[in-house]
C-alpha cells in the first residue's frame, strides 16, 4: 500500500499515539524504512551502496524530514499546518528530554544518541516548513538563500554527523551541495510550486530580465523566461561545484552517495537546459537510464582502479 498521510496523520498524529502501546525500537526502525521504500526515488543517498550499519539511522532521519514536509505541504495549510509542526517541534524535544511515542521519534532518539546530534538541525527545518505557510514568494536571491539555510542545509549537517565527520569546513561545504539541490529543485518545479500558490522566482530576478507579472500569471514561457532561467541554472551550477570539494573530506565508504547527490543536482539543471528552459509546458526529469549512468560515473570516479 502507498503512502497516505492522511492515514498516517489519523494513526499517528496528535493524541494517537496516548492510545496505542509503546512502539518497540525493532518497530520504530521498520516503519521508518518502511516510510523511505515508498518514497525511494527521492531519497539518493539510501541507496544499497549505503553501508549497513548506517541505514537504519538515514531511514530515521528520512521519516523525520518526509514527516515535517507532509505536515507542512499534505494538510490543510496555514493554522492547522502550523499547529501540526508545532505539535511536531515537541514530539522531536522529547527525544531530547524524556521517552518519545511516536515511531519516527523512537527510531530517531536511537540514532541522535548514537551520534550526539544535536536538535538545531532538526529544528531549523521546521521554521522553514513554518515559513511555507507565511510566505509564498521572495524579493531578493538572498531571502531565498536564506531560506535554503533552513530548507535544505540542515539536512547536510545530519548526514555529516551519521557520517561522523561533522566540523565547520565540512558543513559549509555540504551547505554549498544542499542549497545547490534546493535550487535545482525549484528551477524544476516552477509550474508545480505555482499550482499551489508558490513562486521562488525572485522578484529582483523577474525585474532583472523583464519577466512580467501577467506573463508569470499566464505561465507564459517567453525569451525573457528563458534567459532568467538560463541564469538561474548557471548560477546553480557553481554550487555544486564549489560543494564537490566536500567528496575528498567524507570518509571513502560513503563518498559515492554524497557523489550521487551532486551528479543528480547537475543532471536536474541539464535537464532544463535540454528543455530549453521551458519548465512551464514539462516537468524535468531523470529517465533510468540517466540515473543508472550517473550510479556508474560516480562508481567509476571512486572505486575502479584508473589507467
Amino acid at each position: 500500500m502507498g503512502w497516505n498521510f492522511a492515514r498516517e496523520l489519523q494513526t499517528w498524529g496528535p493524541g494517537a499515539t496516548a492510545r496505542r502501546p509503546p512502539v518497540r525500537l525493532a518497530t520504530a526502525r521498520a516503519y521508518c524504512a518502511a516510510v523511505t521504500r515508498t518514497h525511494y526515488e527521492n531519497f539518493t543517498v539510501a541507496s544499497r551502496l549505503l553501508p549497513r550499519r548506517l541505514r537504519p539511522h538515514f531511514h530515521a532521519v528520512y521519516a523525520y524530514c518526509r514527516w515535517s514536509d507532509d505536515l507542512a505541504d499534505e494538510t490543510a495549510g496555514g493554522t492547522t499546518a502550523l499547529q501540526l509542526i508545532d505539535w511536531w517541534r515537541h514530539e522531536l524535544l522529547a527525544c531530547y528530554h524524556s521517552q518519545p511515542t511516536h515511531p519516527v521519534m523512537v527510531a530517531l532518539q536511537a540514532t541522535i544518541r548514537r551520534f550526539a546530534i544535536p536538535a538545531q538541525p532538526f529544528l531549523d527545518l521546521l521554521v522553514a516548513f513554518e515559513a511555507d505557510q507565511h510566505r509564498q514568494r521572495y524579493d531578493t536571491f538572498a531571502e531565498l538563500l536564506h531560506y535554503c539555510r533552513y530548507s535544505a542545509n540542515p539536512v547536510g549537517h545530519l548526514v555529516l554527523y551519521l557520517f561522523e565527520c561533522f566540523d565547520p569546513e565540512r558543513a559549509a561545504l555540504a551547505d554549498e551541495v544542499c542549497t545547490g539541490l534546493q535550487l535545482a529543485n525549484f528551477w524544476q518545479d516552477v509550474a508545480r510550486d505555482f499550482a499551489i500558490g508558490r513562486v521562488y522566482l525572485p522578484q529582483e530576478d523577474r525585474n532583472r530580465f523583464g519577466y512580467r507579472e501577467d506573463d508569470l500569471l499566464s505561465r507564459r514561457c517567453t525569451p525573457a523566461f528563458r534567459e532568467l532561467m538560463r541564469f538561474e541554472v548557471n548560477r546553480t551550477y557553481g554550487y555544486f561545484e564549489r560543494g564537490a570539494k566536500l567528496l575528498p573530506l567524507v570518509p571513502p565508504e560513503v563518498r559515492v552517495d554524497v557523489d550521487l547527490f551532486i551528479r543528480g543536482g547537475r543532471a536536474i539543471l541539464r535537464a532544463i537546459e535540454q528543455l530549453n528552459y521551458d519548465v512551464w509546458s514539462q516537468r524535468p526529469y531523470l529517465s533510468r537510464w540517466t540515473k543508472a549512468k550517473m550510479l556508474l560515473a560516480a562508481l567509476g570516479s571512486h572505486y575502479l582502479p584508473l589507467g
